[in-house]
């Protein structure tokens, strides 16, 4: 039994699903086929189901990197061998506005969880064919698609510290949430492969920012799109 998710490592197939949101999870799993729950502990939530004749499981994770990275441990302990997120995110462009979508090639280390796992200059990279799966299927829905590096941060509020945003969008990256660089290291430490998709729900730029509302119906259904995308691309790459 894995002593955090509380599943039996029997009951999981190699192919997984995640999200921060427990109920983001339920209705993602609503969309397969021979449904049931495994285990609700704590901010994690298991199901497994069938979407065209693929088992796979679909797991929250919570928010922030330490505690997602309880979750993605286990589950690649677990037997899980191929890892999709599927999230929202703060954008960095006005070209991108709330309810575009963006596939995650690689994420900026700006949290602290995985500088406790790896040295400071190792990458957290998406593995490339998890990738290129979730942007074709992307580009096969009605809307903007945006692939590109991602930030990972700790920080929601702001404080006294100005946030690095500007820094990273000069930089070139196009948005910015909370879990992605622990799910890409993990998975290159443990011998996973991982990608993600996220739901723009607003603007993290303060130069862009209005009042946030992430319950907009435009943010509703980028998140019905990247869910469809995700179990897309997992078909697809369970098909090859």
């Amino acid at each position: 039994m894995l002593p955090i998710l509380e599943v039996n490592p029997a009951d999981l197939p190699p192919y997984a699903i995640v999200c921060g949101d427990p109920r983001r999870a339920e209705v993602i799993a609503q969309r397969l086929t021979n449904v049931r729950e495994l285990a609700y502990a704590r901010e994690y939530r298991t199901f497994v189901g069938d979407y065209e004749g693929v088992q796979l499981a679909v797991v929250s994770h919570g928010v922030g990197s330490p505690g997602a990275a309880v979750c993605f441990e286990e589950l690649i302990r677990g037997g899980v061998t191929t890892l999709i997120r599927v999230g929202t995110a703060g954008s960095y462009s006005a070209d991108h506005p709330a309810g575009s979508l963006v596939v995650s090639t690689a994420a900026v280390r700006a949290e602290g969880l995985t500088h406790q796992l790896v040295p400071a200059g190792f990458p957290a990279i998406a593995d490339s064919a998890v990738t290129e799966a979730l942007y074709e299927s992307a580009l096969e829905s009605e809307g903007i698609v945006k692939k590109g590096i991602t930030v990972t941060l700790d920080v929601f509020f702001s404080g006294v510290v100005e946030f690095p945003h500007r820094q990273y969008k000069q930089a070139g990256a196009i948005a910015v949430e909370m879990e992605i660089a622990a799910l890409y290291v993990i998975a290159s430490l443990r011998g996973a492969r991982a990608g993600a998709i996220l739901a723009l729900d607003g603007y993290a730029d303060s130069d862009l920012a209005g009042e946030y509302d992430p319950h907009t119906d435009a943010v509703a259904k980028a998140i019905e799109r990247e869910i469809e995308t995700a179990l897309r691309a997992m078909a697809k790459l369970a098909a090859k």
